[in-house]
C-alpha cells in the first residue's frame, strides 16, 4: 500500500496509470509533481498493473536510494513479473 492517498494525476504513479506505461525517473527531484514517501528516494521505477480489460488497477512501484538505478533490462523483468502476477488479480 501506498505510504499515502495520492492526488489523482500527479507524481510517478499517476503518470504509469495515466500512460499505462513504466516510468522509469532516473532521478526523483526533476520529476514534475514527484510525490516523497521518503527522504531517501533518489530513483524509481513504476510499472501499471492491469487487468484483462486493459485497465490500470495497481502498480508496482520500486524505489531506490541511487541515481539513475534503473534502466530498460529492470523494466523488461519487472514488466514479465507483473505479467506473471496479472492473472492473480
Amino acid at each position: 500500500m501506498a505510504c499515502q492517498v495520492l492526488a489523482q494525476h500527479k507524481g510517478v504513479c499517476w503518470a504509469a496509470i495515466d500512460s499505462n506505461r513504466t516510468v522509469i525517473v532516473p532521478d526523483v527531484e526533476k520529476f514534475p509533481g514527484h510525490i516523497a514517501c521518503d527522504s531517501r528516494t533518489k530513483s524509481e521505477i513504476v510499472v501499471p498493473i492491469a487487468n484483462e480489460k486493459g485497465e490500470v488497477i495497481a502498480v508496482l512501484d520500486v524505489d531506490s536510494d541511487r541515481l539513475s538505478n534503473f534502466n530498460q533490462t529492470d523494466s523488461r523483468y519487472l514488466e514479465e513479473l507483473v505479467n506473471i502476477l496479472t492473472p492473480l488479480f
